[in-house]
């Protein structure tokens, strides 16, 4: 997969700006975008694929859009990212909409995994006055 330009990139993280803090991050020929440290798209092949979950993959398939597919174990692989209309990749504001969707997407993606940590968590030590002292054992006979 050749990289995309950086031209396409800044491109693309002006787009999506509006939703918030973007940056890009080089990635298996690629490169991922973030938004606020949130995984949102990847950008592969100069075109931009959002992410998407059961709540907005709908809205993307009904305006057109397309699956990230690649080929991987000799089958074609898909990823939960989409393509947005070709209205959004013309301006911020066309954008946002669908931004906001990816954003919302990874949003929901992270939330089970942070109440997973949060069951996991050590538990507390025990005061030490809840603690009783070991009784020494008597020698056997």
């Amino acid at each position: 997969m050749p990289s995309p330009s950086s031209a396409f990139v800044a491109h693309c993280l002006e787009l999506l700006a509006s939703a918030g803090a973007p940056r890009a991050r080089r990635m298996f020929g690629g490169h991922g975008l973030y938004l606020d440290d949130l995984f949102v798209a990847i950008v592969a092949d100069e075109q931009l694929f959002l992410k998407v979950d059961e709540t907005t993959r709908p809205d993307f398939e009904a305006a057109g859009g397309r699956p990230f597919v690649y080929e991987g174990k000799g089958r074609a692989m898909t990823l939960g990212f989409w393509t947005p209309p070709d209205e959004a990749m013309e301006s911020p504001d066309g954008m946002a909409p669908w931004a906001r969707r990816a954003l919302a997407a990874a949003l929901r993606a992270r939330a089970p995994a942070a109440r997973k940590r949060a069951v996991a968590a050590p538990k507390p030590p025990v005061a030490a006055a809840a603690v009783r002292p070991r009784r020494p054992r008597s020698p056997r006979r």
